[in-house]
């Protein structure tokens, strides 16, 4: 279990990421949501030990992280948002260098555990190929990799999926899901479809806060009834701004497609399930109509 209470982070910039922040993050599958901005990679950084709070504090399975950070370090796996490598060094000899920095000393044991990570993340073909050269898919899956080093509890992923082709997408998925139940992973990202399709546990950050937190079935579950859809033609989208809290809208064959949250059917709307999508938008929203 990962607690993180009340933590707070304001950049030099003046910048708050951070305010308040309290989770309690479970074994298994996390989602982190929110726009870019939000403060997810912030948070990220802090839990990751890369950046100190300001206040607050974290624990890990008894770990006061902020105050015995080289022992969190010892079980933690980071994928950040993106990462360098160097130019011309073949996969395998880069997680080999990667793997003694983690500490693993023992060579015979060394090798057989970075094959085993090139193998379960499906790059065991390409391992005398330059990560430099990989397609973005590819990369993450490298980033996965050097993150599963020493075996860790507690694995942060921080927008892995951005730019990714769905097939690539799906892939990463896949690895994601077969890592099992046995590790804290905390999936950062702005996709509502990785959390939905992911993560039976989640949280909405944004400007800094935390919005809500729950189960994303039954956060879906509490708009059931109050979403209402319709498809406009020409110039419409600005009366009904004005006249609805349209939360959000989007391109469909050419169409414009806008939803709205509404206890009793606007007139000319039809009903519509809702879905995370929804959740996700009623909820930032409302955050901005309070502000």
């Amino acid at each position: 279990m990962l607690e993180i209470d009340k933590l707070c982070k304001t950049y030099d910039n003046g910048v708050s990421a951070l305010k308040n922040v309290s989770l309690s993050i479970p074994k298994g599958m996390y989602g982190l949501l929110g726009p870019n901005g939000a403060g997810k990679s912030s948070l990220m950084r802090t839990i990751s030990t890369l950046q100190e709070a300001d206040s607050g504090n974290i624990h890990f399975d008894g770990v006061d992280v902020l105050n015995n950070p080289n022992e969190l370090r010892k079980r933690l796996g980071y994928l950040p948002q993106s990462f360098g490598v160097y130019p011309r060094v073949p996969a395998d000899e880069l997680l080999d260098h990667l793997a003694i920095l983690k500490g693993l000393v023992n060579k015979v044991e060394r090798k057989e555990i970075v094959d085993g990570l090139l193998h379960q993340t499906n790059l065991y073909q390409h391992r005398k190929n330059a990560v430099s050269g990989y397609s973005g898919g590819m990369r993450q899956r490298f980033g996965i990799a050097q993150a599963l080093l020493g075996d860790p509890d507690l694995l942060i992923v921080d927008e892995p999926t951005g730019g990714l082709d769905p097939e690539e997408r799906n892939r990463f998925h896949n690895l994601l899901v077969s890592l099992g139940q046995d590790k804290v992973i905390i999936l950062s990202t702005h996709i509502v479809d990785d959390v939905s399709e992911l993560c039976p546990a989640m949280a909405v950050l944004a400007a800094g806060e935390i919005l809500l937190e729950g189960n994303p079935i039954r956060l879906i579950e509490k708009l059931n009834g109050r979403i209402w859809r319709k498809s406009l033609v020409g110039d419409e989208l600005t009366d009904i701004e004005k006249e609805f809290p349209v939360i959000s809208k989007r391109l469909l064959a050419g169409q414009t497609i806008v939803h709205v949250l509404a206890d009793n059917a606007p007139e000319g709307f039809e009903p519509t399930p809702a879905n995370l999508e929804d959740v996700y938008f009623s909820t930032l929203h409302a955050q901005r109509s309070a502000s």
